[in-house]
């Protein structure tokens, strides 16, 4: 499925970033999460293309096909935020509709926040908009995980997850993939275990596989981590402390386009801060959201485990807003 994608390869911000290229008319950026690539996105593309838009999808620095730094710093939000802008300036576009999963949904929305001139709109999957806190969002976890594992907090140390992950890149997607999914029994091995061990321990081997993605979609995946590494996208959760330093507007000021937010019912992240439903107000810091849809029985990998409803929903949006 994959060979059937237009790869290029455009130059922002001083590295270089793979992307699928699709379409054309008003320019859509695909941004992706942890641990994915462009090809998340697959059941998106021609939809949209097919609809009227010119639709681009990187692997983010780290990822794929596009550059790797080596450093921490590298990978904190003002890179991240000023590659999708110096692609949009390589795209030849004064500015671009941002549509972010996982990472690139705070990646997305803290973009149109801050350069508002460069995103005329923006839709945010899994992650919503969140008030800037008193305290980082790894110092928040800090203290509601004291006791327990997360799987951020664990993440911190360089090299720990590295080890894990890469000793069979395969088998560490297959169940990272599945545990976050709908089709999971349950979410208690994320968000109940005590604190220690590593982050695979506690996850079955599914089998089968849940059909939303093929041996050929994660072989594909497993593939470009198996040769990449997980350094680099790891190197994103090391830099939550920097970016509440660094950038102190993060999450100060109030998304004001057009946008949209879209999850599945059973995703972990509404629940990571116990006793609260971080789905219950998306449009709490978007003065204009257009459309909310939470899909039943869906969980973290949205786009993929219901691609009709997604798209339902970005087309519904995207035609509402440019």
């Amino acid at each position: 499925m994959h060979a059937q994608f237009n790869l290029q390869t455009f130059a922002t911000n001083g590295i270089s970033l793979r992307a699928a290229v699709a379409g054309r008319g008003p320019l859509v950026i695909l941004v992706h999460g942890w641990p994915e690539l462009w090809s998340s996105w697959r059941h998106q593309i021609r939809p949209l293309a097919d609809a009227g838009y010119r639709v681009v999808v990187p692997d983010l620095r780290g990822y794929g096909g596009s550059d790797k730094p080596h450093a921490v710093a590298a990978y904190d939000m003002a890179s991240m935020m000023a590659d999708l802008l110096g692609l949009i300036d390589a795209l030849g576009e004064a500015s671009a509709i941002l549509v972010g999963h996982d990472w690139g949904a705070p990646i997305c929305w803290h973009t149109a926040a801050l350069f508002p001139d460069r995103v005329s709109a923006v839709a945010g999957l899994s992650v919503p908009y969140s008030r800037r806190g008193k305290v980082s969002s790894i110092e928040l976890w800090r203290q509601l995980y004291a006791d327990r594992f997360f799987y951020q907090l664990y993440f911190q140390a360089e090299g720990v997850a590295e080890a894990e992950l890469e000793a069979d890149v395969r088998s560490s997607l297959q169940k990272i993939y599945h545990a976050l999914s709908g089709a999971a029994d349950s979410l208690d091995p994320w968000l109940r275990r005590p604190a220690g061990g590593g982050l695979l321990e506690a996850l079955p081997e599914p089998s089968p596989f849940p059909s939303w993605l093929t041996p050929d979609d994660l072989d594909y995946v497993a593939a470009h981590f198996a040769a990449g590494g997980f350094r680099g996208p790891l190197n994103r959760y090391r830099n939550q402390e920097r970016d509440f330093t660094m950038i102190p507007e993060l999450g100060a000021r109030p998304v004001a386009q057009p946008s949209c937010f879209i999850a599945g019912s059973r995703d972990i992240v509404r629940h990571f801060i116990p006793d609260h439903d971080l789905y219950a107000d998306p449009a709490s810091h978007c003065s204009d959201l257009r459309r909310c849809e939470i899909i039943d029985n869906v969980g973290h990998w949205v786009q993929q485990e219901a691609p009709d409803a997604v798209n339902g929903a970005l087309l519904a949006f995207l035609a509402e807003a440019s």
